[in-house]
């Protein structure tokens, strides 16, 4: 619920519609409530072909935003997607750049992907300038509806050959088991049970 709490307390300084889905701005108690589900929903539909990862973002111990990344047939198609957030009182320092190097060392390094892609809504400058620091291209647009108007999100995409992967140096550790619940491997029949 700390996590919650500060995206409670804001992420945009107006009021700017920074992502897809306007979560940020539903009201309480219904804010609280659909935060919560979302993350155990995550955990509740996770396999290895269709994953969604929430990793908290933190800063001396105490948690300031999310870096997700999510990928369907990821052991076929090696491609991961991603989207993040910190709280605006965290906005500016760095820390999203650091957030995102450490999901792309992830993603490229621990886990062989063979491309990133994420967005952002046209506008939001400071995911722009993150996605064009670590290496990220333009590779497309789409028009969505929020909030009952028309919106232009911008596409981008790394690669192992674009990532600049020495901008922020990160350390994974203690992922090799973890690989088959990613779609990396093979896991033996009775690691993981389809209904």
């Amino acid at each position: 619920m700390e996590l919650a709490r500060v995206a409670r307390a804001g992420i945009l300084d107006d009021d700017r519609t920074a992502f897809l889905v306007p979560w940020h701005k539903l009201p309480s108690p219904a804010f609280e409530r659909q935060f919560l589900l979302h993350f155990w929903g995550d955990r509740a539909h996770w396999t290895p072909s269709s994953w969604s990862l929430g990793l908290a973002v933190r800063e001396g111990g105490r948690p300031i935003g999310l870096q997700e990344l999510s990928a369907r047939d990821f052991g076929v198609k090696g491609v991961i997607n991603s989207g993040s957030w910190l709280g605006r009182a965290f906005q500016g320092r760095g820390l999203g750049t650091e957030a995102r190097a450490a999901i792309l060392a992830l993603a490229f390094t621990g886990l062989g992907a063979v491309a990133a892609e994420s967005g952002y809504v046209d506008g939001n400058a400071a995911s722009a300038r993150v996605s064009e620091k670590l290496g990220y291209r333009a590779n497309g647009d789409g028009y969505f509806a929020i909030e009952g108007k028309r919106r232009l999100e911008i596409k981008v995409r790394c690669t192992p050959d674009t990532w600049n992967r020495d901008l922020v140096p990160v350390t994974i550790e203690g992922l090799a088991p973890c690989l088959p619940l990613f779609g990396v491997g093979d896991l033996g029949p009775t690691d993981w049970a389809t209904f």
